[in-house]
Formats: C-alpha cells, structure tokens, sequence
C-alpha cells in the first residue's frame, strides 16, 4: 500500500499530535505569532527541549519559523490541522450516535434510581406510619 501526500500528512500530524507539550504549543500559537523563549515560559524544561518539540511541529507543518534579524518567530500553520480536522469529521455521525445511544442509557438509569427512591420513600413512609400507630 503507498501512503499518499494526505496520508503523509495526516500521519505527522497526529504524531505531533500526541504529545501534550505540542498541542499547548500549538494552542498557544493559535493566540498569535510568539519567539522559542515565549513558548518556553509555560514548560518547567530546557530551550532545547522546546526546540526539539518546535521541530516535530515544523516537520509535520504544523508550525513555520520565521527570520526576523536575531528574531525568529514561530507561527500556527492551518492547513494540517484542517486536513486533520476534516478527517475526523468523517466520523462525526458516529460519534453523535454513540452519545445518543450513551444519553438514553443515563436517562433510564436515571428515571430507575429515581423511582428505586421513590419506592423506598413510601416503604419508610408506610414503616413509619404502622410503628406510630402501635
């Protein structure tokens, strides 16, 4: 089987993906351009290991580095996860109908425990009545 260009995309995508620094990167980079220095503020690890994780971004085209004189700002590329995006919503419906299915099943466990109550209520109510009553 060949893996085509969207398939290659998709697979570094969703490696890059994986990790959570990467996507806190990548969600930071969604508020705005911002220097290695910037990302790195958030993460108790070194600049090379921020580096490292920017380049698995740039690999899978997710980010793009700039060069600005000494600044080089990392920027958010869309169009991965827009390929990434489209391809999950290909299981949307599936999804909707699982959590419909898991929505009516919370329901009537819930309507059970309510009525269990309900019944539970009335036998204390009846013991209550026939102990007062002797």
């Amino acid at each position: 089987m060949t893996i085509t260009d969207d398939e290659h995309v998709l697979n570094e995508a969703f490696a890059a993906l994986a990790n959570p620094t990467r996507r806190a990167i990548l969600a930071r980079l969604s508020l705005g351009e911002a220097s290695v220095n910037e990302l790195a503020a958030p993460f108790d690890m070194s600049l090379p290991a921020i580096s490292r994780h920017i380049k698995v971004l740039e690999k899978a085209g997710l980010v793009s580095q700039g060069k600005r004189a000494q600044y080089r700002p990392c920027t958010l590329a869309p169009e991965p996860i827009e390929a990434v995006s489209n391809w999950t919503e290909q299981y949307r419906h599936m999804w909707d109908e699982r959590f419909d299915r898991m929505d009516d099943y919370l329901a009537t466990i819930q309507a059970d425990r309510a009525e269990n109550q309900s019944e539970d209520q009335q036998s204390e109510d009846q013991t209550d009545q026939v102990e007062r009553e002797h």
